[in-house]
């Protein structure tokens, strides 16, 4: 029976006669399931990549606040928010970021910075 080889560069298994195929299909097996796994997991993520806007109760529920909250700070244009026909959208990105700015700096943070700023300045 003539030599036939396949090369994997992961392992570079090679197989060279017909008892080593079990083992291989084998190796093979177990990769495709890794490989399933991991597509599963990206497509998961996906989901939840493509589900970031929230609306309003979705929003109010995740910043903890009253769905009428949400109205005012919305009418104020105080909150980011999109507007598709008589619907309100939050994009959650959007909602992190509008939280963060207004983070307070802590005591260290602000003798930090005066620190920097007395080194800046002549």
């Amino acid at each position: 029976m003539p030599s036939r080889y396949c090369t994997n560069k992961s392992n570079n298994m090679e197989i060279k006669n017909l008892e080593q195929v079990p083992e291989a299909v084998s190796q093979l097996y177990h990769k495709v399931e890794i490989i399933e796994r991991l597509l599963s997991d990206t497509r998961y993520r996906a989901e939840i990549e493509t589900d970031q806007f929230l609306t309003v109760p979705e929003a109010a529920k995740y910043l903890g606040l009253a769905i009428q909250t949400i109205y005012g700070l919305v009418s104020r244009r105080e909150i980011p928010h999109s507007k598709k026909g008589n619907r309100l959208y939050f994009d959650k990105s959007d909602i992190n970021t509008w939280v963060n700015q207004g983070r307070r700096k802590t005591i260290d943070e602000i003798n930090e910075g005066a620190k920097v700023y007395g080194r800046t300045t002549p």
